[in-house]
């Protein structure tokens, strides 16, 4: 049974200029612990995919199940990292991490105890104090995965969350994503316009084409995990890399 299906959805903008058919009839399931990445051009309903099965937005037709729920609204089961970091600015990486615990009215202990073992866990363990405005952009970042991490997500859909990074940085965020994943195997959906990125963080990728949004093709990566820079240089990535890329730019 897959943890997240998206059956034959349709999501049409109605805007002064028109109707935008954002997504035509797109059907994907993913399975439990498996790292999706989506790639396509701008405009190709990447991010509506994402907000569909986020909660924050609902299909025009069709239907977007997890855990074979229909996905009625947004919910602590499904955790949301954009490209800006959510951070509270007013309060520390410690209290971020357990801003949603006390939504959900975990005791002070265990809440304070959860939010060491998350920042640990992204290497921020020495920052727990440290308001955002003193965290670099990748600590940020980490302590938003921390945050949503916590609440024990099934799944975490992730829109471009090292868009705005360098490219050393990057690199560095992907390879601990990767390393927390395969400690807490939570199920991922990750956006990017990466192709490099797209590959080495997923076990497939799906790459989408615009206008109507459509999946043109889901190109498995037979790469084991943990994978690290001899991944990365390997004649099996290259070739991989060559398909998502084809697949991208062939649409644009």
């Amino acid at each position: 049974m897959a943890l997240i299906s998206i059956k034959d959805v349709t999501k049409i903008y109605n805007t002064e200029r028109g109707r935008t058919v954002s997504l035509d009839n797109v059907s994907l399931d993913v399975e439990q612990g498996e790292f999706i990445t989506l790639v396509g051009p701008s405009g190709c309903g990447k991010s509506t995919m994402l907000n569909l099965v986020g909660g924050l937005l609902m299909p025009t037709s069709g239907q977007v199940l997890v855990n074979d729920e229909p996905v009625k609204g947004p919910g602590p089961d499904r955790g949301v990292i954009f490209q800006q970091y959510a951070l509270f600015p007013w309060l520390t990486a410690q209290e971020n991490v357990e801003f949603g615990l006390r939504l959900q009215n975990v005791p002070k202990k265990e809440r304070a105890e959860r939010a060491m073992h998350y920042l640990s866990l992204v290497g921020l363990q020495d920052f727990a104090n440290a308001l955002p405005k003193e965290l670099s952009g990748g600590m940020k970042q980490r302590a938003a995965i921390a945050r949503a991490y916590a609440v024990h997500p099934s799944v975490l859909l992730m829109d471009e969350p090292f868009g705005a990074l360098d490219a050393l940085t990057r690199v560095q965020m992907q390879d601990d994503l990767l390393e927390t994943w395969e400690k807490e195997k939570r199920t991922v959906v990750f956006i990017t316009h990466d192709v490099d990125e797209a590959v080495y963080l997923a076990s497939r990728v799906v790459v989408m084409s615009p206008r109507p949004g459509r999946i043109s093709e889901i190109i498995d990566v037979p790469l084991a995990y943990p994978r690290g820079e001899e991944i990365r240089l390997s004649p099996e990535f290259a070739e991989i890399r060559a398909r998502v890329w084809r697949g991208v730019h062939h649409h644009e």
